[in-house]
């Protein structure tokens, strides 16, 4: 952290954490720094939305990640770039992004634009500290963040109803609240299963929400999800085999 306050993300990665308890030291300090009262941009701004995400081998002490940006308007994809490096913490439930931050700061480094907007395929509120990977990648990077989620981890929450956009209170009672509201489970396509949407950095709910249904116009999860998850992938297949 500088001596202003705010956050320096070279210095966070320059002493990345290597056991659970640093990390938990450092998700206690980092929370403070999420936002939760701005808007963030609105659905189909005149913009670039940026998915990204990771693939592992733990075998070959392998992480690829991918970040893809979208036109926020027609959801083509007009830039992408990869990165590949070494698994750089051990698997901890709930400490994630600690695999998986220093690799995706480096993907998105590698793109020619800065994003308007960052979707996770993970959690930002809607974690048990308040703050999964989402989160923790909008305070390093000052970037609007969500978190779409396949899962609802450790919250409950009731079936959204079967149309597209109906939607749930995903609520969480493992914080120092009690039950919370973290997110929402979020019927992206009729009759499918919901995914799970909860604020990540510099954006409220609502838009997190009213984003992630623009994001899912024919799939159940966001373009930008599904455009970073198959680059990631081939990009780890190619450093195995490299």
């Amino acid at each position: 952290m500088t001596n202003d306050g705010t956050i320096s993300l070279e210095d966070e990665l320059a002493h990345w954490p290597t056991d659970e308890t640093e990390a938990l030291a450092v998700q206690d300090r980092l929370r403070a720094h999420v936002r939760r009262e701005q808007s963030g941009p609105e659905p189909g701004f005149a913009g670039t939305v940026v998915g990204v995400d990771v693939a592992y081998d733990d075998e070959h002490d392998l992480v690829a990640a991918a970040a893809v940006a979208l036109d926020a308007v027609s959801l083509a994809v007009v830039e992408e770039a990869t990165a590949v490096g070494r698994v750089s913490f051990p698997y901890v439930p709930g400490l994630l992004a600690f695999r998986e931050i220093p690799t995706v700061v480096d993907a998105l480094g590698r793109l020619g634009r800065t994003p308007d907007l960052v979707v996770c395929d993970g959690y930002g509120l809607a974690h048990p500290r308040r703050f999964g990977l989402a989160s923790h990648l909008g305070v390093l990077t000052g970037l609007p963040t969500i978190g779409v989620a396949k899962n609802p981890f450790t919250s409950r929450y009731e079936l959204p109803g079967v149309e597209r956009g109906e939607s749930s209170p995903l609520v969480d009672g493992s914080g120092d609240e009690g039950d919370e509201v973290v997110g929402r489970a979020l019927r992206t396509q009729k009759g499918v299963k919901p995914v799970f949407v909860s604020v990540g950095h510099r954006i409220d709910l609502d838009r997190a929400c009213a984003h992630t249904l623009h994001l899912t116009p024919k799939y159940r999860i966001p373009e930008t999800t599904r455009a970073a998850d198959a680059l990631c992938r081939r990009a780890l297949s190619e450093a195995r085999t490299g």
